[in-house]
């Protein structure tokens, strides 16, 4: 990478994939939705492997490192990627570049071990089922893991070393950051839609159709099988995946509404308030809030006993209903959720409310025909779901029913599972005349193509 009396490269270009540029809305939602199942499927691996007994055996083991080697190598990547597809900011720095080549080659190498040690572990498993015990002991199987990992870092330090000897800085002017094009699109169809509000709708509708799916489906099942029986790792799961999608769905409608107050309050500095950085890490503090809270529910559920009654009187693993069955001693549970519930459900609400409540005096202050219309129109629309959400969970969890009135938590939890997911797109899409507009022109394109 060095010429003779010439001056040195000044930066590097990556094209990325061959991606049309109608297509960058459906690949960008398409990878967003890879990275996350990625991380939760292989988080929740790690977290029923800790969790379980059962599961303390040298595949699991090697399992666990596997799910965590996978987790770390797609986030090497995949942020920074996705980053740059919304912030239209393709640079990365030269230490950023080196320390992105070294855990991309560390974390890939080490999935390539561990894939060839668990190759070995079922070889002997299934060739030397007698001796499986005596073979993989704790000790091998420690010293495999470690190997893995010490081969991993040896290869990914040297090359990255013999990379920075090439690219080091002599008498000749070196690069302080390279361009990473990723994909190539044009630049006014970067992003998933062209406004804030439709880049969180668009979040929104991914956590409703995840937060639906983590029920609807087993409770479709067991109507049809007459079989009404959960494992505990599939209960936990779904504890784990309903307070994740749920706790999403809240700090999403927040951040909706804080959208609208700042295009109704202050409409002349929308545009720079309500720009790429700050709309991206609302999202992601959204996810990783969530993620948190739901981790920490679901640890502490873990951790108790259930020895007496199993039957769970609801159509899914509900929080509240598994801890009045725990045999142990469960007031941090209910310490902690109450606590959290205020962060995740209260604290949300009370700013809904509040933003709603600014752009209604906003638009008292100089009344007119249009701007009360407008403002009633998106208030309405996002107050009818915020009151069918978080009115159906704080009657449920901050408001509980006598032991011997389930019926009516079922009916209450049906409302805001099923019912206001349903909802949500006529209540934000199919009532808007953006989006009325975006379905006909491409219906109009699928009708007139050749």
């Amino acid at each position: 990478m060095r010429w003779e009396n010439q001056s040195r490269v000044s930066e590097f270009l990556l094209l990325g994939l061959p991606v049309r540029p109608e297509q960058q809305a459906m690949f960008f939602a398409l990878f967003l939705s890879m990275y996350l199942t990625t991380m939760l499927g292989n988080l929740l691996i790690i977290l029923l492997i800790r969790l379980d007994s059962h599961l303390h055996t040298p595949m699991y083991f090697f399992l666990s490192h596997l799910a965590l080697t996978d987790v770390s190598f797609s986030s090497v990547t995949v942020p920074k990627m996705l980053m740059n597809m919304q912030a239209q900011h393709l640079s990365i720095s030269y230490p950023e570049c080196i320390s992105q080549v070294y855990f991309h080659m560390l974390f890939g190498g080490v999935d390539n071990f561990l894939l060839a040690v668990m190759a070995y572990d079922r070889c002997v498993a299934i060739c030397h089922p007698l001796l499986y015990t005596t073979i993989m002991r704790k000790e091998l199987c420690v010293l495999l893991v470690a190997g893995s990992w010490i081969l991993s870092c040896s290869s990914a330090l040297l090359h990255t070393l013999l990379l920075a000897q090439l690219m080091r800085r002599d008498n000749q002017s070196s690069v302080s950051k390279f361009f990473l094009l990723g994909l190539p699109i044009q630049p006014e169809q970067q992003g998933i839609y062209q406004t804030p509000m439709y880049f969180f709708l668009s979040h929104l509708a991914f956590t409703d159709i995840s937060f639906s799916s983590v029920t609807s489906p087993k409770m479709l099942m067991n109507m049809q099988t007459q079989s009404q029986s959960i494992s505990y790792a599939g209960c936990i799961s779904q504890v784990y995946f309903f307070l994740f999608f749920g706790d999403t769905d809240s700090f999403l409608l927040t951040s909706m509404a804080y959208d609208r107050y700042v295009a109704f309050c202050h409409h002349l500095h929308y545009t720079t308030i309500m720009s790429q950085r700050l709309c991206f890490p609302l999202v992601i503090v959204s996810w990783v809030l969530s993620f948190a809270s739901a981790l920490l529910h679901t640890l502490l559920l873990a951790r108790l006993s259930f020895c007496g009654d199993n039957t769970v009187p609801h159509f899914f693993c509900d929080l509240s209903a598994l801890l009045k069955l725990s045999s142990s001693d469960t007031s941090t549970n209910e310490l902690v959720f109450l606590t959290v519930g205020v962060v995740v459900i209260t604290f949300p609400f009370v700013c809904i409310l509040v933003s709603c409540g600014l752009i209604g005096a906003t638009i008292l202050r100089v009344p007119s025909t249009k701007g009360i219309r407008k403002a009633l129109s998106t208030c309405g629309s996002h107050l009818s779901v915020v009151f069918l959400y978080y009115g159906a969970i704080v009657g449920l969890y901050f408001f509980p029913s006598s032991s011997n009135s389930n019926d009516k938590d079922v009916i209450v939890a049906i409302l805001y599972t099923l019912v206001t997911p349903m909802l949500n797109p006529f209540i934000y899409s199919l009532r808007n005349r953006d989006m009325k507009g975006a379905l006909g022109n491409i219906l109009n394109r699928r009708t007139f193509s050749p």
